[in-house]
Order: C-alpha cells, then structure tokens, then sequence
C-alpha cells in the first residue's frame, strides 16, 4: 500500500437543511480531531442535493460555526480539491459518470414506475405485512436511461454482510437490508446513498465518522462499493447524544440549538471544544479542562465510548468557567468589554469594571453574564455613588454610632495610604489591624455597604481599589 493510500483523510459532510447544532458539530470535531492527531487531511463537504429542504444562510452559518471553534478545513467550499468542488450540487457531472459505470456492468437501470405505481406496491405490502422491497417489482429488461427518470442500483447479490466498526467492534445484516435504491433522482441529483459514496472515493476518505441512524443502512453501502470495485473505508459510530434526562436524543427543545448562539452568549469556543470533545470520549484520568492542542494530542477512537452520552449544560457553564480563569487577564477584559458595545460607559466607569472583573470570575459562567449582572443593576455602584438606606450599615447587633465611629477611622487610615500605593494589597494590609481589633464583621460590613449600597456585592477592599481613593474616600 502507497503512503498516499495509507494517509488519514477524514469529512464532516453538512447537509445545509438547517442550522448547525451540538450534535452534527461533535461528529465534525472527532473527524477534525482525527485527521490533525494523525497530521492527516480534514475535508468540509457540502451536501446540498435536497434543493427542497435547504434553507438559505446555512451553508455559511455551517462554515461560520466550524470557523469559530478554529476547526480548519484544508479543502472545503472555498477550498477545492483536485477532485473539484467540495459542494455537491457542484459535482452533477461526476456522480453522473459513476452512474453510467454502473450500467455498463449492468447494475443500475431506469425506474420503469410512476409514483402511483410505486405506492401502490409499497401499499400491497404493508396489506400483506411484508416489508416493501423494490428489487421484487424489478423490470425484467431495463430500458436506456435517457436522465428523465429515476435510475436505480440493481443490487448485484443477495447476501449477509458482515463488517468491523472501530467503535462498535464486529457488526453485521442480511439480505433484508438490501434494495434497489434510488441512485440519480429524476430531477437530475443523486440521493445521499449514491453521491457520498462516490465523494468518498473521489476525495480518498480513510475514515467515516458518522452517527448511529447510519449502521441499517451499511449494507446498501457495502453492495455499492463492491459494485464500484472500491475498498470501502473505515466506519466509526459515534454514541449519539442525549438530552438532560439522558433518555433521549437530543432535540432543539432540549438545547440543540445553533452553535453560534453559545459565542453570542459569551462561551469561549476552546472550552465548547473541550466541552463537545468529553461527550461520548475520555482520555482516562482526572483531567477535564483540555486545550484544543492537548486534546489533539490525546484524541484515540478506541477511547469513544458506544453508549449514548449526555448534554450537561451545568458541565458546559463549569468547563467554560474554568477557560475564562486561564486568560490573561486584558484578554478577557477584551472579551467582557465586547458586549458593553450599547453601553454609554466613560473611561472611568470601564477602568472600575476591569478592576472588578477578577472577583466576578466566581460569579459568572460566561462573559454575556457579567454583562447581564451589570444591566440588571448589580454593578451600578460602579457608574454612581449608591443611595443608603441607613439601618443597613450597621452589621448584627452593632450600633449605628459604633458604625459610623469605624468608618471616620476607616475613612482616616486610607487618607494616609499614598495614591501611587494604592492597590488591593495595600488597602486590605492597611484596613486590616483596625479591623481585627474592632471586629471585622463590625468594620468591614459598613465599609463594603458604604462603597456598593448594596447587601451583596464584592469585598470592600475590591471595590476601594476598584473606585480609586478619591471616590472611596467621598463615599465613606
């Protein structure tokens, strides 16, 4: 075998009907995950031949989404290959000239019947509760096929096929399965089970990943490639993916929603790699929180598992928190900052708000939350000074003199620290002696609240560096 041959070449082939959700994106990203662990070749094929279903904006929403999770495509609709077009509506010509090979060896023919008739067969069958074949309505000569007609696969034996899955292991059916399909529609495009075969074979695909709902159909597959003369490549059926019940599959009422609606809502796109890669794969070990180089690195087939895996949208919230935490930290100012676009912040306000950002990594799970927390008042204090109510400055059973005797100190330790010392640091170590002596629930409470006017809201040592000394101060 050449090394050509031997080469890891893998497709995530899209079908643009829709918006792209968690559960096509998971088998693009094992296929992508596969051919960069092996330095191989990672396709984008379009599969747009149902003109009918396809729904405008998809294909780029598609490409777009793929984009955003940096799985990069060597070939790929803005990418041809030296077979030509990675969209199959693009490829007519080619499928065509399959299909004329298989009527020169005599397996394939035109569809004789008209829909009524086809029905009519299918409707006796159901009446009779056997299952409908067409290969038992098969003409007995087959007229030439001039492309106004349905051209269909003759299949060539009637047998069990038996095969290795590197994920389910030895699998296998019988002649039940097999029928003379559809392989060129009358409208001129092929149906999926001709046309991604023959891109297969023209793309040199070494490995298929690909869902669960495609096992039934395997030995249409295999009786096609054998007609082809083709090797066919390996087959790897990923788990499918349950909702939160974990009893189902996945639907768009359990969050199977348009990828690009996780970025909007300020996930990182390294931690929704992470996140899709642990459904249905484990390296093994303690280690959840993985770089896309590192899970690159440790991505195996023999370690997907065959049974269905769970979408945990607790799991996704954890796993992007902890990406937030290993940004430095402009970045993630950066990040925060891009969904502050309708806001009429000045330069202040935003210098308040970056300084606030390490504390509110506990609070958040995504950038878009900080945002919310802000609209919806929780950092107000950090635009104007807070309105008091004052039974409140007072901590427990302290007495609203005793407060207000701790804030003059308060106020008179700070006025001494230095502009140029003034950080986190040193505003605690400064606040700090006063505090243990007084008690610190009788000093701090007042502070914090005479900073925020807020029951809840950062430590007080945070928000005095966060509002600078002169506002602190004032605020006191």
């Amino acid at each position: 075998m050449s090394d050509t041959a031997k080469k890891v070449v893998t497709r995530f082939a899209p079908s643009p009907t829709g918006l792209m959700h968690v559960g096509g994106l998971r088998t693009g990203l094992f296929a992508w995950l596969w051919a960069r662990k092996n330095s191989g070749t990672f396709i984008l094929r379009i599969e747009d031949t149902d003109k009918i279903r396809e729904m405008p904006g998809s294909k780029e929403q598609i490409m777009e989404s793929l984009s955003w999770l940096g799985l990069t495509w060597d070939f790929g609709p803005d990418k041809p290959g030296t077979w030509g077009s990675c969209i199959q509506s693009e490829r007519l010509s080619v499928y065509k000239t399959y299909a004329e090979k298989l009527i020169e060896k005599g397996l394939a023919y035109p569809d004789p019947y008209t829909e009524e008739e086809v029905e009519a067969f299918r409707k006796k069958a159901e009446e009779n509760k056997l299952p409908f074949l067409f290969r038992n309505h098969r003409p007995e000569t087959f007229e030439s096929w001039d492309g106004t007609k349905p051209l269909r696969f003759k299949v060539p034996e009637l047998k069990r096929y038996e095969w290795h899955d590197e994920v389910r292991g030895a699998l296998s059916a019988g002649m039940e399965a097999l029928d003379d399909f559809v392989l060129i529609k009358a409208d001129g495009f092929p149906t999926y089970n001709f046309c991604h075969i023959v891109d297969d074979i023209e793309m040199g695909v070494s490995h298929v990943m690909r869902g669960e709902e495609f096992i039934s159909s395997t030995p249409k597959f295999l009786s096609l490639y054998e007609a082809l003369g083709v090797q066919p490549p390996i087959f790897a059926t990923l788990p499918p993916i349950l909702g939160e019940s974990g009893t189902k599959k996945l639907s768009k009422r359990d969050g199977a929603k348009d990828v690009l609606d996780y970025r909007a809502e300020g996930y990182l796109p390294g931690a929704m790699v992470n996140f899709l890669a642990f459904i249905g794969w484990n390296p093994g070990g303690e280690k959840e929180i993985y770089s896309i180089q590192e899970l690159i690195k440790s991505f195996s087939i023999d370690r997907i598992q065959k049974a269905g895996a769970r979408f945990n949208p607790e799991k996704l919230d954890w796993i992007n928190k902890e990406h937030i935490k290993l940004l430095p930290m402009e970045e993630a100012f950066e990040k925060m900052l891009s969904y502050f676009k309708d806001e009429s912040l000045s330069e202040l306000s935003l210098e308040r708000l970056k300084k606030l950002l390490p504390v509110a990594y506990d609070r958040m799970n995504t950038f878009s939350d900080f945002h919310t927390d802000f609209k919806n008042g929780e950092y107000s204090y950090i635009i104007e000074a807070p309105v008091y109510d004052q039974k409140n400055i007072i901590w427990k059973t302290d007495t609203l003199e005793n407060a207000q005797k701790h804030l003059r100190e308060v106020k008179s330790i700070l006025s001494t620290l230095p502009d140029d010392l003034w950080n986190l640091e040193n505003i605690k170590h400064a606040v700090w002696e006063y505090a243990e002596k007084e008690g610190r629930g009788n000093v701090l409470w007042p502070l914090r609240y005479s900073l925020s006017g807020k029951d809840k809201s950062p430590d007080p040592f945070t928000l005095a560096f966060a509002l600078g000394k002169d506002e602190t101060l004032k605020r006191i």
